[in-house]
């Protein structure tokens, strides 16, 4: 008994266990707090680590490609094998020429499919099935892609041609697009269908007028990235539109391209078309950069790709 006559198995006792639980509280706060720096680092770390590669390219491609970086680049024709200087305006225009009929491809199939899936098939099997193709053409290989036009429009046309390079290409836009388009879609408030509906304006002229204009800048957000990633495949053309050292005189023709031209002369004996390769690499660089760039400076966030 103390001096007040509390027992001390009640005032001495539980005091210490009331000490103990808070001893073990700070020592599991302590020890949570560490292991939260810890992770912090490890992660501040990789992101760090997989920068490094990335920088360390683009600063590499820089170095180099600047050495040919010249006007007669983008307006010369290339040279024969021994002969110095020329440049790769053929493949530059034949690129242009690939992807602008590429997009005529992919971008209608891309877009009008994402409108259906997300606005007729959201539930359906048929649309289940769809979304699943789209999924799995987006991981297929490029080389495959490239394979398989060549067997459907090379052989049966008979020759290599832009226009086979562009098709190949287009279909490597439609999973991106299809998907891009049918979430952006989706993110339209349907308040606005209704309102819509409401005024009697019919289902096909809501969607067109309101729904795709409320989330056209998240479907050109996709459109740009499929471009930006086309732009820079390599493959598919290898089988389709081929090359040429001259100006293409049509779309039925083989055609040059800046990604094959940069192929072949990165693996030439000569240094002078080793050089203009890394120019045609930086080229290709900067366009793909300057397209991811646009995208992400212009749409900042989901609430203004849904900005009319």
């Amino acid at each position: 008994m103390d001096a007040d006559g509390n027992s001390l198995s009640n005032s001495v006792y539980p005091r210490s266990s009331l000490l103990q639980k808070d001893f073990l509280m700070l020592d599991h706060q302590s020890r949570r707090h560490a292991l939260d720096r810890v992770m912090l680092f490890l992660c501040g770390a990789a992101a760090f680590l997989a920068m490094v590669p990335l920088v360390s390219l683009i600063l590499y491609v820089l170095l180099q490609g600047f050495k040919r970086f010249d006007l007669a680049f983008f307006t010369h024709l290339p040279t024969p094998v021994g002969v110095p200087g020329g440049g790769m305006a053929n493949a530059i225009v034949g690129t242009l020429t690939i992807v602008s009929i590429a997009c005529c491809v992919g971008l209608p199939i891309g877009i009008f499919s994402g409108v259906y899936l997300a606005e007729f098939g959201k539930k359906g099997k048929f649309a289940w099935t769809v979304r699943f193709v789209a999924d799995v053409l987006s991981g297929v290989p490029s080389i495959v892609t490239g394979i398989v036009a060549y067997a459907l429009l090379v052989k049966t046309m008979g020759h290599f041609s832009a226009i086979a390079g562009g098709v190949a290409l287009g279909f490597m836009m439609i999973p991106v697009v299809t998907r891009t388009s049918e979430e952006l879609i989706k993110m339209v408030p349907h308040s606005i269908r209704e309102a819509s509906w409401a005024l009697g304006v019919p289902e096909w002229r809501t969607i067109l007028s309101i729904v795709m204009r409320t989330a056209k800048n998240g479907i050109l957000t996709g459109v740009l990235l499929s471009i930006s990633r086309i732009a820079g495949e390599t493959a598919p053309l290898l089988f389709t539109a081929f090359s040429n050292h001259f100006w293409p005189k049509g779309v039925n023709e083989p055609t040059a391209s800046l990604t094959v031209q940069v192929f072949t002369y990165a693996i030439s004996p000569f240094e002078d078309w080793q050089a203009q390769a890394w120019t045609g690499a930086l080229v290709l660089l900067m366009i793909v950069l300057s397209v991811n760039l646009f995208s992400k400076l212009v749409f900042k966030n989901p609430r203004e790709m849904l900005r009319g």
